[in-house]
């Protein structure tokens, strides 16, 4: 059976050994990772489509305050913003890992919380790729029936989160801190987006069925051409 072609957005300065981890979790579960970056030319087409983790989304995209101590990049916001605009209306399946979660939103008309730790007082830092956070997933949604679990263990590398959703956008899991970790789409049959980072937890078994759910959503959306041509 032919790979569906699935992109993976990264900065240009991503580390070697986190774009293993990204290519890793795709290829295992049946997928063809394509590394997209600003400096990297835009396929013809995809299948699939991840956004990933990075730096902030700039302020400007969802109406925040511009904030002077962090990291940006201009560039990939651009890139993203125009593979959502490209292959969401096709139909592609669209995972956004933590960055990538809140940037579908922010396409989608939601806004984001610019600094957790500013407007939750009191909130435990917790940033670490280990699973220390617990998550709760609201029961019959999608990610509830790929998950196949009511709540679970993840990682944690953010500061900024999921505030006022888009049109058409649910809340689907929150941490017991309240913050929202886990949101989806009603209007389209895969766009998902976790704020945490699943490719980094290689034996969960949760988390690897998210990935699977994605590839293998990709493969069912491929049309007989595509897969006679990726099969030559």
């Amino acid at each position: 059976m032919s790979r569906p072609l699935i992109g993976i957005t990264t900065s240009d300065y991503k580390s070697r050994i986190a774009w293993w981890f990204d290519w890793f979790a795709v290829w295992r579960h049946g997928g063809r990772p394509l590394r997209l970056s600003p400096s990297r030319p835009l396929p013809a087409y995809l299948d699939g489509l991840i956004i990933g983790g990075g730096d902030d989304i700039q302020a400007h995209l969802y109406g925040g305050e511009v904030q002077l101590d962090v990291r940006v990049d201009p560039q990939r916001d651009e890139l993203e913003l125009e593979l959502i605009e490209r292959f969401v209306p096709q139909g592609k399946p669209v995972l956004g890992i933590c960055r990538g979660a809140q940037l579908l939103n922010v396409h989608l008309g939601g806004t984001l919380d610019p600094d957790i730790y500013t407007t939750h007082e009191g909130l435990k830092r917790r940033r670490t790729v280990l699973p220390r956070k617990t998550v709760d997933i609201v029961a019959d949604s999608q990610l509830h029936r790929i998950l196949k679990v009511t709540w679970c263990r993840i990682n944690s590398l953010h500061h900024q989160a999921v505030q006022q959703t888009g049109p058409g956008i649910e809340i689907v899991a929150r941490d017991r801190d309240g913050l929202v970790q886990g949101i989806e789409s009603r209007e389209h049959e895969f766009l998902i987006g976790v704020q945490w980072h699943p490719e980094w937890l290689i034996f969960n078994r949760p988390q690897q069925r998210l990935i699977h759910a994605l590839v293998d959503a990709s493969r069912r959306g491929m049309s007989a051409p595509e897969r006679l041509m990726k099969a030559e």
